[in-house]
């Protein structure tokens, strides 16, 4: 990112930050607007200011809309208490965090020599930088949080202790009241009392912690994802479930109730075989239009949620709250109620249906030459998982698809995907193949394999369909002059691209700054290393200088799909923001009823703010879930040696991943032998004093697996010996550019899913 220079008669980027930081009240626009008197027509130019140094990553903004500076704290924010050590000191994290870097402990000050403060109070404070690290004053002591500990009870003599199940916790806590849990339980407790005499309390017995169909529960409850809907949202869900989609005669060919009738035509399902809902439908035909010769006619069937769910009802603000549905291997956490999720709104083979439709008119190079919108009926000739898809496509004699309906449904839309993949090609938009794992489960919840998804034609199929319909819904929008939630994501930061340069230089792969940076910029650098071994790892390394997507009601563009305006539109059963196009779009084209109300798209920043921060919860849980059942999958293989390539280095030891399998693991420096390895930032890598010997990201080596926490997800491995060689991929000294880029020596203490 270009850093753009300060408009005339603006402040300067550092008397800004110098005021957010000095000010004794917080700082949002209207405070520095006011500090530096500025006119209205400078206020205008001050926003993109500000906006340009939020991105740079120079300040955040805290609810409210007051300004910090990155990394900080808000002048006036609440503060949880975590922790009172030995010496009475309280120290607090921020109850709402949402950077990417971990939260700031706070060093609490209170008056009065006692502290009055306890493990899980509230307290409005007031927060100043303080050497290296933040202080906090309190200002009003706020309203216990109804928080609880997730951990698991382990007996020492005729004592109780609880341990967190969170890696990163290593104290256990004594048990006051153990509720009627035994040892090796695991459940929610109360944390009460003050140092020395912190205790816990259960409030809830969750079952075996080791049972497969624990490790979801222990991500719904560490994160506070709403699993269990209210009666009387269950007893609206009930109510609309019934709403008639047919309810008198056609009063004009081809409709029903002011609905398009589309049953006639062969749409079909291509969803995982696991899916556990079907958001969309698709169908495609050779265009025989003399405008459009070579092209193609194409529908987008999306499930109408927003016939049954409409805004303001006990319904939306349950689906608001939760923000999307969460998947786990064993479960799936609904943003809906199952009787709509899983069945009215589900566009089930054979059954009768709401839609919301996509009408695509395709050019033969697959670019978008018209859509339109209606409300239609549609009865889905057959849900097809991919991989049968793919096999009839292939012409394989077993695929479980009729003959029919490959002639009539999945040629042509293999055919009208071949113009769409044209379109693609000519975009170039980010192609990380990063593999996802997938964990397939028995009837009891068993782990039978854990091993990665196979990417197939049919999956990039239905994901071009997606994205083709993701844009008309956007485009349709703009010309209407109608609100859009668009799903945003940003070019990288200069910052980040610095980073990636200096971490490419390591491998001689060139990298300039000054070109404008594309999607087919990293797409080049990946042509330009091949299958080389740390090709896995720059990939990574490339994903990290993303920027993270959001949702948002302004238009920034898609840079990773390299597309100027972008919506989600394709799944409304699992994503609060496409019931929300889905809305406008109803609005806008006089659809009928469930369009998107004044308040709402007045307020499409709030909405779209709290909906990315609940995806950014969801995606932590699923993937925390999915390490848990990787860790009991290895657990059974613990001591042996095993194939792994190292994913991340730091100065206190380096972490590696089970190759086909994954899991984090760590491989301690103090167990890399009695030699001193340094730390080298830009070449992330530990390399030894005396021997050179090198352990980098990317390399692949032999380890030992020594440990595999089923309830943390935590493992770690060893090198087969203990120390010396670990396999014959073991670098024998750097080159040269690391030794001249090594910095003072280091003390080694220490994303098949549809778009």
């Amino acid at each position: 990112m270009v850093r753009t220079k300060t408009p005339p008669g603006l402040p300067t980027r550092e008397q800004i930050i110098d005021f957010i930081q000095t000010s004794d009240t917080p700082a949002g626009k209207r405070e520095i607007a006011r500090a530096f008197g500025l006119s209205a027509q400078q206020k205008i130019s001050l926003k993109a200011l500000l906006k340009d140094m939020a991105d740079e990553g120079l300040i955040d903004s805290a609810p409210g809309r007051a300004f910090h500076k990155m990394g900080g704290l808000p002048k006036v924010t609440v503060l949880r208490v975590a922790d009172v050590d030995d010496g009475g000191n309280v120290w607090a994290v921020p109850e709402r965090w949402e950077a990417e870097t971990p939260p700031p402990r706070v060093r609490v000050r209170e008056r009065g020599r006692r502290s009055a403060l306890g493990i899980g109070d509230r307290i409005l404070a007031r927060t100043e930088e303080a050497g290296n690290g933040w202080a906090a004053y309190p200002m009003k002591k706020l309203d216990r949080a109804a928080e609880a500990v997730l951990g698991v009870l382990r007996a020492e003599g005729d004592k109780l202790w609880l341990q967190g199940v969170d890696k990163k916790e290593r104290r256990e806590v004594p048990v006051s009241d153990a509720g009627g849990a035994a040892p090796g339980d695991l459940v929610l407790a109360a944390m009460a009392g003050r140092p020395p005499r912190i205790t816990a309390r259960v409030v809830e017995r969750l079952g075996d912690p080791f049972e497969a169909r624990s490790f979801s529960l222990i991500a719904i409850h560490k994160h506070g994802i709403p699993d269990v809907f209210s009666e009387e949202v269950l007893a609206e869900a009930r109510k609309v479930a019934g709403y008639p989609i047919r309810s008198s005669p056609p009063r004009e060919a081809g409709r029903i109730s002011g609905r398009e009738d589309l049953r006639h035509l062969p749409i079909v399902a291509i969803d995982p075989i696991d899916a556990r809902d079907h958001d969309d439908a698709v169908w495609a035909k050779a265009d025989d239009s003399e405008d459009n010769a070579g092209g193609w006619q194409a529908i987008v069937a999306i499930a109408d949620v927003s016939f049954y769910v409409r805004p303001g009802s006990e319904l939306d603000k349950s689906a608001r709250s939760r923000g999307n549905s969460v998947y786990f291997p064993d479960r799936v956490v609904p943003m809906l109620p199952e009787i709509l999720s899983a069945d009215v709104c589900s566009l089930k083979a054979g059954q009768d249906r709401a839609a919301l439709v996509c009408h695509l008119t395709i050019a033969k190079d697959g670019t978008l030459r018209k859509w339109r919108f209606t409300r239609a009926v549609i009865r889905v000739a057959a849900n097809i998982a991919y991989e049968h898809a793919q096999a009839a496509i292939d012409g394989a004699a077993d695929a479980p698809v009729p003959a029919e309906l490959v002639e009539n449904a999945l040629k042509p839309l293999w055919a009208c995907w071949a113009a769409l993949a044209k379109a693609r090609a000519k975009r170039e938009p980010l192609d990380l193949d990063l593999p996802e794992r997938r964990i397939v489960l028995d009837e009891k919840g068993r782990i039978l394999s854990v091993a990665p998804r196979e990417r197939l034609d049919s999956m990039r199929l239905i994901e071009d369909y997606m994205i083709a319909a993701n844009v008309a819904a956007a485009k349709a929008l703009e010309a209407k002059k109608a609100p859009v939630m668009y799903r945003v994501h940003e070019p990288p930061t200069r910052e980040k691209l610095v980073a990636l340069k200096d971490y490419l230089e390591t491998f001689d792969v060139p990298f300039a700054l000054g070109q404008v940076i594309r999607p087919a910029t990293f797409n080049h650098v990946l042509d330009r290393i091949g299958e080389a071994d740390f090709r896995p790892q720059v990939m990574e390394q490339i994903l990290r200088t993303q920027t993270q997507a959001f949702y948002g009601p302004q238009n920034h563009g898609h840079f990773g799909l390299g597309l100027g305006s972008y919506a989600h539109f394709t799944s409304p059963i699992r994503r609060y923001a496409d019931l929300i196009v889905h809305r406008s779009l109803v609005g806008s084209y006089g659809l009928g009823e469930g369009a998107l109300p004044a308040d709402d798209a007045a307020n499409m920043e709030r909405v779209g703010e709290a909906i990315s921060g609940l995806e950014r919860r969801a995606m932590e849980a699923e993937r925390e879930t999915v390490d848990r059942y990787v860790a009991a999958y290895l657990a059974e293989h613990v001591g042996t040696v095993m194939e792994a390539r190292i994913t991340g280095v730091a100065s206190f030891g380096f972490f590696a991943t089970v190759e086909g399998v994954g899991g984090d693991g760590l491989v301690p420096a103090r167990d890399l032998g009695t030699e001193y390895f340094r730390f080298d930032e830009s070449s992330q890598s530990l390399i030894g004093d005396q021997s050179g010997e090198t352990f980098a990201a990317g390399q692949r080596l032999q380890l030992r697996l020594a440990e595999a926490n089923p309830v943390s997800g935590a493992l770690r491995f060893e090198l087969p010996d203990g120390k010396g060689s670990a396999g014959s991929d073991r670098r024998k000294g750097p080159p040269q550019r690391m030794l001249k880029r090594r910095g003072r020596p280091a003390n080694i203490r220490h994303q098949g899913r549809k778009r």
